[in-house]
């Protein structure tokens, strides 16, 4: 469907005919030169009519232009449910633990963290993500949006350590509490992922966690890391416990206060069944939005005025060629 945005402007289109009575009104009798005058008329009488045509013309195309035509399309609807969830992502120094396998491939635990989550974010259509990153402190790095594919970026361009070596747990819940705050109605949901246990920031989790269950928010928390990992030493092969620092009772009690769940990720398959078990939250329901996709037009009425200035005055400078010889003749028969 065409449409204008600012259809009013067409209104101007008598506007010129203003401007020629009051110029006809302003210049009253005129100088006339016998001969040269005569030769003009009679040269321009015969195009006169095709002229003001075509000025005509250009005028209309151009308020065209500026009225800014527009065509929409049909109507789009924008999914009506969806989840307002917030993921918080330790960076802590030890997420570079390399104790995690992907595709036979020994990976640190942030790595395979963006591996997984990057799958999980594609399949949210409809729902609006946040990403919240910490470490030393808690930073709010994509506030809740359905942009998808802007938060899977912040993903994969964060790297450990960015934003300090500890874990500030406490910190990353009371932001996702500040941001759920601008949400009037949500089926407000945390996803904490960590491999360690709170020991920097400002705020102690389970104080943070009270908070969050009097905002209704539900908070699932994640431990990250293998429970064995084999390392060469000059004694042979050592087997260690690399997930000693992962405080699982605290993460445990954290879910309990927010009627959550906790979850142990000792693999890419662990991690991937997570995800789905929060794949079956209910969804909230929001308002039914749709959008018209819409085509600018106005570069063709433009572009069709500029062509027919163009030959309007190549038409003058013809019309001046014809009128000096014309003007010749005359000089010499007065």
């Amino acid at each position: 469907m065409l449409s204008f945005t600012w259809p009013l402007v067409l209104l101007l289109l008598p506007l010129p005919l203003f401007f020629r009575q009051a110029k006809n009104v302003a210049q009253g009798g005129h100088l006339q030169l016998p001969g040269v005058s005569h030769a003009i008329k009679n040269q321009s009488r015969q195009n006169v009519k095709h002229s003001r045509k075509l000025y005509w013309l250009m005028w209309l195309l151009l308020l065209l232009a500026v009225a800014r035509p527009q065509w929409l399309g049909e109507p789009i609807e924008l999914p009506s449910k969806g989840r307002d969830l917030m993921m918080a992502v330790d960076l802590s120094g030890s997420m570079q633990i390399e104790d995690m396998v992907i595709e036979g491939r020994t990976v640190d635990r942030f790595t395979l963290i963006q591996h997984v989550l990057a799958d999980f974010i594609e399949r949210r259509n409809g729902d609006r993500l946040g990403l919240i990153l910490f470490a030393d402190h808690a930073y709010l790095q994509a506030p809740l949006t359905q942009d998808r594919r802007s938060v899977a970026k912040f993903l994969t361009d964060a790297q450990i350590g960015l934003v300090g070596k500890q874990t500030a747990i406490g910190e990353a819940i009371a932001l996702a509490v500040k941001r759920f705050d601008m949400v009037e109605e949500s089926n407000r949901v945390l996803v904490l992922l960590t491999d360690g246990s709170n020991n920097a920031g400002s705020i102690e989790p389970e104080t943070a966690a009270e908070i969050a269950a009097k905002r209704n928010i539900t908070i699932y928390t994640v431990g990250v890391g293998a429970e064995l990992l084999e390392r060469r030493t000059i004694f042979g092969k050592e087997r260690i416990n690399p997930s000693m620092d992962l405080d699982e009772t605290q993460l445990q009690k954290l879910a309990d206060m927010t009627n959550g769940q906790y979850f142990r990720a000792r693999s890419s398959e662990d991690l991937e069944r997570i995800y789905q078990t929060i794949d079956q939250l209910e969804p909230v329901t929001r308002d039914q939005l749709s959008y018209r996709p819409k085509k600018e037009l106005f570069y063709w009425p433009l572009l069709m005025s500029l062509l027919l200035s163009m030959l309007i005055s190549c038409r003058q400078h013809f019309q001046a060629g014809m009128v000096l010889p014309s003007f010749k003749r005359g000089v010499k028969t007065q």
